[in-house]
């Protein structure tokens, strides 16, 4: 357990979420957290399976006198946004997040804190490990690769789960219950350019945009943030209204649902 989230409350709550931040999950690279949650639901003795896609179902049953209630699927997934500042010396695939708290938040050194969907997940776990909270029959999902494609939920095999009722726990905000979904789209644009040799006596500028607060595209980008990626277009468009310029290369963001922090241009 993380010493600096000893004192945070419920102790249950931060314990597994802290457990959790401790395995490498970015998306797309999850087999130690699917195995991760693999050992937590057999731990507990409870069915715990594993679909074809990397999927994790943990069932429980119900609390004594709860047994006619309806069965309730909780959800959340199991990756994460992995990006890190450009001045962070940090590999997603091999370090598990180093948090630390800061007056009431709870923060990551450097990267992305992985609270999109680790507190969801570290909620389910507390509720499948409690002996004091009564509830109905649950089944836990826990899906992979949300973030970049949902092809976790889009893959989960048919007749895995008997719930009526699902709760997903990918929310923005504690107090609130939303039904439906926006939904998203992805947009590849693609080009055809020429390429020309530099003028003798041109001379060569390294640019580069970062410090930036990024975010996630999905819940961030109405916030007005820099996005790195616009603001060197910016700066170049200025630069060639005065100056003949040509680009040698333009390498910028990461990750399709980040908001660009930093880029670099030559």
């Amino acid at each position: 357990m993380h010493t600096h989230l000893k004192e945070l409350s419920p102790a249950e709550l931060w314990q597994n979420f802290a457990a959790l931040n401790a395995i490498p999950r970015a998306s797309k690279k999850e087999e130690a957290v699917i195995q991760f949650m693999m050992d937590f639901g057999n731990k507990l003795n409870l069915p715990t399976t594993r679909d074809e896609i990397g999927n994790v179902i943990i069932k429980k049953p119900a609390t004594p006198g709860m047994e006619n209630k309806q069965t309730v699927c909780l959800q959340s997934h199991l990756d994460m946004v992995h990006q890190k500042n450009a001045d962070t010396d940090f590999d997603f695939a091999t370090q598990g997040i180093n948090m630390f708290v800061e007056d009431d938040w709870v923060k990551a050194k450097g990267t992305t804190l992985g609270a999109d969907n680790g507190i969801g997940v570290a909620s389910i776990m507390t509720l499948l490990a409690s002996t004091a909270i009564p509830h109905p029959a649950l089944e836990a999902l826990f899906t992979i690769d949300e973030e970049t494609g949902m092809t976790g939920a889009l893959g989960l095999q048919g007749g895995l789960l008997d719930a009526d009722i699902l709760l997903n726990l990918d929310t923005e905000d504690d107090d609130e219950l939303t039904i439906g979904c926006a939904g998203g789209i992805d947009v590849t644009i693609g080009g055809n350019y020429k390429t020309e040799k530099v003028n003798p006596g041109s001379m060569g500028f390294r640019i580069t945009v970062k410090g930036l607060t990024g975010g996630h595209s999905g819940m961030d980008i109405y916030k007005g943030r820099g996005n790195a990626n616009k603001l060197l277009a910016r700066v170049l468009l200025h630069a060639a209204g005065k100056f003949e310029t040509k680009i040698k290369t333009i390498d910028g963001g990461g990750l399709r649902n980040a908001i660009p922090r930093g880029i670099a241009k030559r």
